[in-house]
């Protein structure tokens, strides 16, 4: 390279500092929704391809985000029911129906209080129909559903925490949970991504 195309070390100083993603702000890639049905001929097609319309962040929480894709009503679910996931409000799918939703989990903090903050807004801004009975000394984020839930980890690493013991899910595990006493703690450093179908159960 010619001095006079020489980068100055400043500048790639500054190029560098802009570029590099602390772990604790970093956000995954937004996620693709895309929608099918047949037509009047009875042939399938895609009718929608984009983001979800149902996106949900929590200002206190940055890098939490949760992305509500679909929801149905009714067991058995009409294959022509409307989209309607922007009205879907809380953590459980309504009544007889289930509700699928994909969130990203950034590292938690080391404080306890700030932990306790980011819990108290994650639950009271989005999650306020789940059932919360906190004991001394346990997670802050413990909470029930009166669901059964598929949860299938994407990216990145989570605790899954019960009332007993904990386990460590990395991508490609698999969780089902039936109604139970439940946290998710990300102790990794980096972001994680997990999927939910989320059942109304009894």
């Amino acid at each position: 390279m010619s001095s006079k195309n020489k980068v100055p070390p400043s500048v790639l100083r500054a190029v560098c500092v802009h570029n590099r993603k602390s772990p604790m702000t970093a956000e995954l890639q937004p996620i693709r929704r895309v929608i099918t049905q047949d037509d009047a001929q009875g042939r399938s097609h895609i009718v929608e391809d984009g983001p979800s319309p149902a996106v949900r962040v929590v200002k206190e929480r940055p890098g939490y985000r949760v992305t509500n894709l679909w929801r149905t009503g009714a067991s058995p679910s009409p294959i022509d029911a409307p989209d309607s996931i922007s009205d879907h409000v809380g953590v459980s799918p309504p009544p007889q129906g289930t509700v699928l939703r994909i969130i990203d989990i950034p590292p938690e903090p080391k404080d306890p209080q700030e932990l306790q903050k980011a819990m108290e807004a994650t639950f009271s801004n989005m999650y306020r129909d789940a059932h919360r009975e906190v004991k001394p000394g346990e997670h802050p984020g413990m909470h029930r559903t009166q669901t059964v839930d598929y949860a299938l980890m994407l990216q990145g690493e989570l605790v899954a925490i019960m009332d007993e013991e904990e386990t460590v899910l990395r991508a490609g595990d698999v969780l089902i949970q039936r109604g139970t006493n439940h946290a998710w703690a990300n102790r990794s450093g980096q972001p994680a991504r997990i999927a939910f179908i989320l059942i109304d159960a009894k």
